[in-house]
Protein backbone atom coordinates (compact mmCIF):
# COMPACT_ATOMS: atom_id res chain seq x y z
CA UNK A 1 0.00 0.00 0.00
CA UNK A 2 2.91 2.29 0.70
CA UNK A 3 3.78 2.60 -2.95
CA UNK A 4 0.28 3.96 -3.75
CA UNK A 5 -0.02 6.37 -0.83
CA UNK A 6 1.53 9.16 -2.90
CA UNK A 7 -1.46 9.12 -5.21
CA UNK A 8 -3.60 10.26 -2.32
CA UNK A 9 -2.22 13.78 -2.68
CA UNK A 10 -3.14 13.81 -6.37
CA UNK A 11 -6.65 12.51 -5.75
CA UNK A 12 -7.32 15.11 -3.06
CA UNK A 13 -6.21 17.97 -5.30
CA UNK A 14 -8.40 16.81 -8.19
CA UNK A 15 -11.57 17.89 -6.40
CA UNK A 16 -10.35 21.25 -5.12
CA UNK A 17 -10.86 24.61 -6.92
CA UNK A 18 -8.19 25.36 -9.50
CA UNK A 19 -5.78 28.19 -8.79
CA UNK A 20 -4.14 28.17 -12.21
CA UNK A 21 -4.21 31.48 -14.08
CA UNK A 22 -4.40 31.45 -17.87
CA UNK A 23 -1.40 33.71 -18.36
CA UNK A 24 -0.76 35.59 -20.64
CA UNK A 25 -4.35 35.63 -21.93
CA UNK A 26 -5.56 36.57 -18.45
CA UNK A 27 -3.30 38.76 -16.34
CA UNK A 28 -3.42 39.32 -12.62
CA UNK A 29 -4.30 42.92 -11.66
CA UNK A 30 -1.22 44.93 -10.80
CA UNK A 31 -0.79 47.27 -7.86
CA UNK A 32 -1.64 50.91 -8.44
CA UNK A 33 1.95 51.98 -7.71
CA UNK A 34 3.57 49.26 -9.80
CA UNK A 35 6.87 50.19 -11.49
CA UNK A 36 6.88 49.34 -15.20
CA UNK A 37 7.98 50.74 -18.52
CA UNK A 38 8.60 54.50 -18.64
CA UNK A 39 6.77 57.16 -20.64
CA UNK A 40 7.45 60.85 -21.28
CA UNK A 41 4.34 62.91 -20.59
CA UNK A 42 2.88 66.01 -22.19
CA UNK A 43 0.84 68.90 -20.85
CA UNK A 44 -2.84 69.14 -21.66
CA UNK A 45 -2.09 71.51 -24.55
CA UNK A 46 0.26 68.93 -26.11
CA UNK A 47 3.57 70.54 -25.16
CA UNK A 48 6.27 68.28 -23.77
CA UNK A 49 6.95 68.34 -20.05
CA UNK A 50 10.63 67.44 -20.36
CA UNK A 51 12.91 70.49 -20.18
CA UNK A 52 16.18 68.63 -20.73
CA UNK A 53 17.54 69.36 -17.25
CA UNK A 54 19.20 65.90 -17.09
CA UNK A 55 18.33 65.43 -13.40
CA UNK A 56 16.85 62.01 -14.14
CA UNK A 57 20.11 60.92 -15.78
CA UNK A 58 22.15 62.30 -12.89
CA UNK A 59 20.18 60.49 -10.19
CA UNK A 60 19.85 57.14 -12.01
CA UNK A 61 21.87 54.52 -10.06
CA UNK A 62 22.06 52.21 -13.09
CA UNK A 63 23.25 54.94 -15.48
CA UNK A 64 20.67 53.83 -18.02
CA UNK A 65 19.29 57.28 -18.96
CA UNK A 66 20.91 59.61 -21.47
CA UNK A 67 19.49 63.12 -21.96
CA UNK A 68 20.66 66.07 -23.98
CA UNK A 69 18.79 69.36 -23.82
CA UNK A 70 18.49 72.05 -26.47
CA UNK A 71 17.14 75.59 -26.65
CA UNK A 72 13.51 75.91 -27.62
CA UNK A 73 12.92 77.30 -31.12
CA UNK A 74 11.38 80.77 -30.63
CA UNK A 75 8.85 80.28 -33.43
CA UNK A 76 7.80 76.73 -32.47
CA UNK A 77 8.66 75.90 -28.82
CA UNK A 78 8.53 72.24 -27.83
CA UNK A 79 8.17 72.80 -24.08
CA UNK A 80 7.03 75.80 -22.01
CA UNK A 81 10.53 76.50 -20.69
CA UNK A 82 13.67 77.80 -22.34
CA UNK A 83 14.93 74.30 -23.14
CA UNK A 84 13.51 70.91 -24.03
CA UNK A 85 14.69 67.33 -24.16
CA UNK A 86 16.32 67.07 -27.59
CA UNK A 87 17.66 63.55 -26.97
CA UNK A 88 16.15 61.14 -24.45
CA UNK A 89 17.14 57.48 -24.26
CA UNK A 90 16.62 54.71 -21.69
CA UNK A 91 18.55 51.45 -21.86
CA UNK A 92 16.15 48.87 -20.43
CA UNK A 93 18.88 46.26 -20.28
CA UNK A 94 20.24 48.30 -17.35
CA UNK A 95 17.10 49.83 -15.84
CA UNK A 96 16.17 48.48 -12.39
CA UNK A 97 12.82 50.35 -12.20
CA UNK A 98 13.70 52.06 -8.94
CA UNK A 99 11.68 55.15 -9.97
CA UNK A 100 14.31 57.57 -8.70
CA UNK A 101 14.09 59.36 -12.05
CA UNK A 102 10.39 59.98 -11.39
CA UNK A 103 11.15 61.53 -8.02
CA UNK A 104 13.96 63.71 -9.39
CA UNK A 105 12.01 65.14 -12.32
CA UNK A 106 10.90 68.72 -11.51
CA UNK A 107 8.19 68.83 -14.20
CA UNK A 108 6.68 65.33 -13.80
CA UNK A 109 7.79 64.54 -17.33
CA UNK A 110 8.84 60.93 -16.78
CA UNK A 111 6.58 58.39 -15.10
CA UNK A 112 6.11 54.64 -15.32
CA UNK A 113 3.33 52.44 -16.66
CA UNK A 114 2.42 49.01 -15.29
CA UNK A 115 3.89 47.17 -18.25
CA UNK A 116 6.83 44.89 -17.51
CA UNK A 117 6.28 42.13 -20.08
CA UNK A 118 8.58 43.10 -22.89
CA UNK A 119 11.58 41.26 -24.29
CA UNK A 120 14.03 41.91 -27.07
CA UNK A 121 15.60 39.82 -29.78
CA UNK A 122 17.75 42.77 -30.81
CA UNK A 123 19.82 44.70 -28.27
CA UNK A 124 19.14 47.94 -30.13
CA UNK A 125 15.40 47.56 -29.41
CA UNK A 126 16.15 47.70 -25.67
CA UNK A 127 17.33 51.30 -25.99
CA UNK A 128 14.13 53.31 -26.12
CA UNK A 129 14.44 56.66 -27.85
CA UNK A 130 12.39 59.79 -27.30
CA UNK A 131 10.05 58.85 -30.16
CA UNK A 132 9.22 55.58 -28.39
CA UNK A 133 8.94 57.06 -24.90
CA UNK A 134 6.87 60.17 -25.67
CA UNK A 135 3.12 59.62 -25.31
CA UNK A 136 0.93 59.92 -28.40
CA UNK A 137 -1.73 62.54 -29.13
CA UNK A 138 -4.16 60.80 -26.74
CA UNK A 139 -1.64 60.71 -23.90
CA UNK A 140 -1.15 56.97 -24.22
CA UNK A 141 2.11 55.04 -24.38
CA UNK A 142 3.41 54.24 -27.84
CA UNK A 143 3.16 50.47 -27.86
CA UNK A 144 6.00 48.57 -29.46
CA UNK A 145 5.72 45.18 -31.25
CA UNK A 146 7.72 43.37 -28.55
CA UNK A 147 5.51 44.60 -25.69
CA UNK A 148 2.58 42.59 -24.31
CA UNK A 149 -0.05 45.13 -23.28
CA UNK A 150 -3.24 44.21 -21.40
CA UNK A 151 -5.16 47.32 -22.44
CA UNK A 152 -5.10 49.71 -19.48
CA UNK A 153 -1.58 49.31 -18.14
CA UNK A 154 -0.86 52.95 -19.01
CA UNK A 155 -3.98 54.28 -17.29
CA UNK A 156 -2.33 55.32 -14.01
CA UNK A 157 1.18 56.18 -15.12
CA UNK A 158 1.79 58.73 -12.35
CA UNK A 159 0.14 56.90 -9.46
CA UNK A 160 3.42 56.18 -7.68
CA UNK A 161 4.52 59.80 -8.00
CA UNK A 162 1.23 61.07 -6.59
CA UNK A 163 1.49 58.68 -3.67
CA UNK A 164 4.97 59.73 -2.60
CA UNK A 165 5.16 63.40 -3.57
CA UNK A 166 6.22 65.63 -2.03
CA UNK A 167 8.71 63.68 0.04
CA UNK A 168 6.08 61.25 1.27
CA UNK A 169 4.70 63.66 3.85
CA UNK A 170 1.21 62.69 4.97
CA UNK A 171 0.19 66.32 5.45
CA UNK A 172 -0.04 66.61 1.65
CA UNK A 173 -2.56 63.77 1.41
CA UNK A 174 -5.48 64.69 -0.80
CA UNK A 175 -3.82 67.81 -2.23
CA UNK A 176 -3.34 68.30 -5.95
CA UNK A 177 0.23 69.47 -6.46
CA UNK A 178 1.01 68.42 -10.02
CA UNK A 179 0.04 69.56 -13.49
CA UNK A 180 -2.50 68.11 -15.88
CA UNK A 181 -1.57 65.44 -18.42
CA UNK A 182 -2.56 65.11 -22.05
CA UNK A 183 -5.58 62.83 -22.34
CA UNK A 184 -6.16 62.59 -18.59
CA UNK A 185 -6.36 66.16 -17.29
CA UNK A 186 -5.54 66.80 -13.64
CA UNK A 187 -5.63 63.44 -11.98
CA UNK A 188 -7.29 63.04 -8.61
CA UNK A 189 -4.98 62.65 -5.61
CA UNK A 190 -4.52 59.29 -3.94
CA UNK A 191 -6.18 59.03 -0.55
CA UNK A 192 -5.62 56.83 2.46
CA UNK A 193 -1.86 57.15 2.85
CA UNK A 194 -1.92 58.27 6.46
CA UNK A 195 -3.33 56.14 9.24
CA UNK A 196 -6.45 57.49 10.89
CA UNK A 197 -5.03 59.07 13.98
CA UNK A 198 -7.24 59.49 17.05
CA UNK A 199 -8.34 62.94 17.95
CA UNK A 200 -5.86 64.52 20.36
CA UNK A 201 -7.08 64.74 23.91
CA UNK A 202 -7.30 68.29 25.14
CA UNK A 203 -6.04 68.52 28.69
CA UNK A 204 -7.83 71.07 30.81
CA UNK A 205 -5.79 72.69 33.50
CA UNK A 206 -6.94 72.01 37.04
CA UNK A 207 -8.21 75.05 38.92
CA UNK A 208 -5.46 76.73 40.86
CA UNK A 209 -5.56 76.21 44.57
CA UNK A 210 -5.87 79.34 46.68
CA UNK A 211 -2.56 80.71 47.77
CA UNK A 212 -2.19 81.45 51.41
CA UNK A 213 -1.03 84.98 52.07
CA UNK A 214 -0.42 86.88 55.26
CA UNK A 215 -2.78 89.70 56.01
CA UNK A 216 -0.29 92.20 57.36
CA UNK A 217 -2.99 94.53 58.63
CA UNK A 218 -4.73 91.94 60.80
CA UNK A 219 -1.75 89.67 61.33
CA UNK A 220 -3.40 86.46 60.03
CA UNK A 221 -3.32 84.31 56.91
CA UNK A 222 -6.04 84.75 54.35
CA UNK A 223 -7.00 83.01 51.11
CA UNK A 224 -6.65 85.07 47.95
Amino acid sequence: MGRFSGFGVTLRQMFRPRVTEFYPDEKRPKAERFHGRHVLNRYEDGMEKCIGCELCAGVCPARCIYVRGADNPPDAPVSPGERYGFVYEINFLRCIHCDMCVEACPTEAITETKLFEFSFTNRADAIYTKNELLVDDQGRARRQPWEDWAGDEDEQTSAWMRATSPSGSAVYEGRVSWSGELGFGVRSPELGQAAQLPEPEIETAAPAEPVAAVDEEHGREGAH
